[in-house]
């Protein structure tokens, strides 16, 4: 197994009689895309500044690369993107890119061609000399995504990188930290959108309350699951499928968005028994597969009942 980037050992941190992160412990080896996951206030932007160094750990311990020193004094080897954007907003979008460059380490005009790579890479190059508060949040967004990219570090971590950017800019900085990855670099981001982690990690940890649910290989997480489903499509007649959907003794647990579904099927029940029923039924099927668990419904499986309530104080637990 790689080394790991990130260690973090049985980390507890609390914020005035609230435990925002308890007894949390999770691994991140070199090299791929690692996702940190759970509901809102989870505490997965909790976790992040731990690891950062922002917060300090009230029990446990968080070490990168094997070091304990904290992320200061590795800050040339780390990009960050916090949960709370902030550039300067009266700085011209160049001139801040280059100044978070030489923060880095590096020389000025090395960041200022680093920095107009990174421009034309997103699609902001016509915006180089524009002030920073002329910019779209989205575009801002990503003015700052570049910035924790610019000196090429060797971890990267994201809290909620995707979060309020339309499909396209998504797209764009999805498949930046794919290439990233792919070049060797250990990606770690946050999200609640399942789907997002799924498409992209290779590992995951699913929190809720602060405390560890599923930790392991996507792959591992998914097998350990367990359970046969299947993943449904109407074409037509999808309230004659209401009785099949909500029999005890085919469904175990339905996912249902009225268009498609996903279900597990029961203990003992066949897939083709579920099939025979939608058919006597006269059920309009454009789809009808036998796949396995998505992560959304391991999350809702394990978690949901979390994901519904607000924490005491979420803020701190985010």
């Amino acid at each position: 197994m790689a080394a790991a980037n990130v260690r973090v050992e049985s980390v507890t941190k609390r914020f005035a009689g609230h435990t925002a992160v308890n007894q949390l412990s999770m691994e991140v080896a070199s090299g791929g895309i690692y996702g940190l996951l759970g509901p809102n206030g989870a505490g997965k932007s909790t976790t992040i500044r731990l690891i950062m160094g922002i917060l300090e750990p009230d029990q446990g311990k968080v070490l990168l690369f094997g070091s304990d020193h904290g992320s200061r004094k590795l800050s040339q080897r780390i990009g960050y993107l916090p949960e709370e954007r902030g550039l300067y907003k009266k700085m011209k979008v160049l001139d801040h890119l280059i100044f978070l460059g030489e923060t880095k380490g590096i020389s000025r005009a090395d960041a200022r061609r680093r920095a107009h790579d990174w421009l034309e890479r997103l699609g902001l190059g016509a915006w180089a000399l524009k002030k920073v508060e002329d910019l779209s949040k989205g575009m801002q967004q990503k003015v700052q995504f570049a910035g924790a990219l610019l000196h090429e570090p060797e971890l990267v971590i994201l809290d909620e990188p995707f979060s309020g950017l339309d499909p396209v800019n998504a797209q764009v900085m999805k498949d930046i930290v794919v290439a990233i990855a792919a070049e060797g670099r250990t990606v770690l981001f946050s999200t609640h959108v399942m789907e997002q982690a799924e498409r992209m990690c290779d590992h995951v940890t699913i929190i809720a309350r602060g405390e560890t649910v599923v930790s392991g290989p996507l792959a591992q997480v998914k097998a350990d699951f367990g359970g046969r489903h299947v993943a449904l499509a109407f074409s037509h007649d999808r309230p004659r499928a209401e009785a099949i959907l909500t029999d005890r003794a085919l469904v175990a647990h339905l996912d249902d968005y009225g268009a498609s579904a996903e279900l597990q099927m029961a203990a003992g029940a066949d897939p083709g028994q579920l099939l025979a029923a939608l058919v006597r039924e006269g059920v309009g099927l454009r789809r009808f597969e036998v796949v396995e668990p998505s992560l959304h419904a391991i999350f809702i499986a394990k978690v949901g009942a979390d994901a519904a309530v607000a924490p005491a104080r979420a803020g701190a637990a985010a």
